[in-house]
């Protein structure tokens, strides 16, 4: 079997991690427009330049299974592909590194993220706090951090990703996900093969975490159905809770972090998208819809 992933780092970590849950495959490193781009976070607004050079690999056989970080993977799939599974899950949740915890920066601190999502969250917890954005990755943000000349007093990374790098020790603390809600597919591997292909869909089926691919496609279905771009700041986070159910919490905000809504609820495990559009559907009636529409403006101006 080849495994298709991008070139970063945390890419490859995570391509051999499957390859050896697997019993062994040949890992194929490529580049993404994603990789290539020189945009600013909050205006690169295409999930598809992640994925789209793995997909045409997939489509046309040079490889056999992409290996995706799940948030970054995008509603819609190329034509003949679909998420065949995902493994165990790691931790979804962010973490702050610099301090140790939100409640110790004092007024005026500088704080750094790639993310939208987390600037939202960020300025709605602490409006007194400068959240700036930064690029790189997770090793490029770790060392603008450390280089004074960047002025940055502490950033905000997935913990998942430090902790696949094995830079654990980095975190100073890690953010309640209550309030600082991950995005979709966070900490969760993504798993996308061509339908048709059943021994890869066999394979895959063998190393499924299958409630974690059930909070997967719960999250999947959140964001669709809200119609949630790069623009928006959505973090949704699904998790078993017991006797056949699962809970999904959702919260949606502008950039600023001046408005936001979030919803909570179960549903069955046994059919997460139900649940996601659900969420969804009582997200956009408590005022979710009108702040999309807003943080897409926002972005567009």
């Amino acid at each position: 079997m080849r495994i298709g992933t991008r070139r970063s780092a945390l890419a490859l970590a995570q391509a051999k991690l499957i390859s050896e849950l697997l019993g062994g495959a040949e890992i194929v490193p490529m580049s993404t427009a994603g990789d290539a781009e020189t945009r600013q976070p909050a205006q690169a607004d295409d999930k598809s330049r992640w994925v789209t050079e793995l997909e045409q690999a997939l489509g046309s056989g040079g490889i056999d299974l992409a290996v995706h970080s799940a948030k970054d993977v995008p509603g819609e799939l190329a034509d003949g592909l679909e998420l065949l599974g995902a493994p165990a899950r790691a931790a979804a949740e962010d973490v702050l590194c610099g301090a140790a915890g939100l409640d110790e920066l004092r007024a005026g601190t500088r704080i750094g993220t790639s993310s939208i999502r987390r600037m939202a969250q960020l300025r709605a917890a602490r409006e007194d706090l400068e959240v700036v954005a930064i690029r790189g990755n997770v090793d490029t943000r770790l060392r603008k951090l450390e280089d004074e000349t960047e002025g940055l007093d502490a950033i905000v990374l997935a913990h998942a990703g430090l902790i696949r790098l094995g830079r654990e020790s980095e975190a100073g603390g890690v953010l309640d996900s209550e309030r600082f809600v991950p995005a979709p597919g966070q900490g969760t591997l993504a798993l996308e093969g061509r339908a048709a292909d059943r021994a890869t869909r066999a394979a895959v089926a063998a190393i499924t975490d299958n409630n974690a691919f059930a909070c997967l496609r719960a999250e999947r279905a959140l964001a669709h159905a809200l119609g949630a771009s790069c623009n928006t700041p959505l973090g949704a986070y699904a998790a078993p809770a017991g006797d056949g159910r699962l809970q999904l919490r959702a919260w949606v905000g502008l950039p600023d972090g001046s408005a936001w809504a979030s919803d909570e609820l179960l549903g069955q495990l046994e059919d997460p998208e139900a649940l996601g559009r659900l969420v969804a559907e009582r997200l956009s009636s408590a005022g979710g819809e009108e702040l999309l529409r807003r943080a897409e403006e926002v972005a567009a101006a």
